[in-house]
């Protein structure tokens, strides 16, 4: 599979093994390239991205809509397999249980980090509160077997993604950049192929944003618990914590984390 790859190696390595970022639903690898590539990369730390085949620059647009949960893994592990030494995985959103159903498998990851991150359980309890908060979209959604109209308009973006002080003009921005999401996949994640933490053996930070709208303090909880892990959560922080304001204090924690646990 053609993938979209970036990455970005500091001048002065200072830790020893490179971080990929394995993006959400509706996204591609240009929401890492913003603050936390360079941002990693200054710090010292060897760091990847990718876009999942269908997203980004990445080929299979023409079958995103049926593209399936283990297919964002198998790209996951394609570029896994082409790193220079396992990597410290950060998933976000989607990401987060792409990475988690690639650790089931995957023993050799020194550690990983839940951004906000879909839980173990599915995603029937998110399901629910989309469908309250957008009802007549949720059913144009379901009728078209597109995601897409959830993340067209900017005032739905912003609900969704941001903290309610984030910059309008950013808001819009990045809906320009959002793009429609596969139904079978999102089929898995609320049901159909669930995380099995049972068989996941590596170290997990778990972050969320008190202020996401997706997944809930209870939630992020919940996964951190799953895992034997404690949930950090950042206050005026949304869904997209790699990109909203205050996402700077997110990739610190981050880093202090690694540089103790790993390194």
């Amino acid at each position: 599979m053609r993938l979209e790859v970036v990455k970005q190696i500091p001048g002065n390595k200072t830790f020893n093994h490179p971080i990929l970022f394995v993006h959400g639903m509706w996204h591609g690898a240009w929401c890492w390239q913003e603050h936390f590539m360079p941002y990693f990369s200054e710090a010292g730390f060897e760091v990847w991205a990718f876009s999942l085949r269908g997203h980004g620059q990445s080929a299979g647009r023409e079958k995103l809509r049926w593209t399936s949960l283990n297919d964002y893994v198998a790209d996951l592990q394609q570029v896994v397999s082409e790193m220079p030494a396992a990597p410290v995985l950060v998933g976000h959103s989607m990401g987060g249980m792409i990475v988690q159903k690639y650790l089931e498998e995957h023993h050799e990851i020194p550690a990983a980090v839940l951004m906000a991150s879909g839980p173990p359980n599915g995603l029937l309890k998110v399901t629910l509160r989309v469908m309250a908060m957008f009802p007549a979209t949720f059913v144009k959604c379901n009728l078209s077997l597109s995601l897409y109209p959830l993340v067209k308009h900017p005032d739905k973006v912003r609900r969704l993604f941001f903290a309610d002080s984030f910059p309008e003009e950013k808001v819009t921005e990045y809906t320009n950049r959002l793009q429609d999401e596969s139904y079978r996949a999102y089929l898995d994640l609320l049901l159909l192929n669930l995380p099995k933490p049972q068989k996941v053996q590596t170290p997990l930070l778990v972050l969320g944003g008190e202020q996401d709208q997706l997944f809930s303090k209870k939630e992020v909880r919940y996964t951190a618990n799953v895992y034997g892990s404690e949930a950090v959560i950042f206050p005026d922080m949304g869904h997209d914590m790699m990109l909203d304001a205050g996402w700077q204090a997110v990739a610190d924690r981050i880093i202090r984390w690694l540089r103790h646990s790993t390194d």
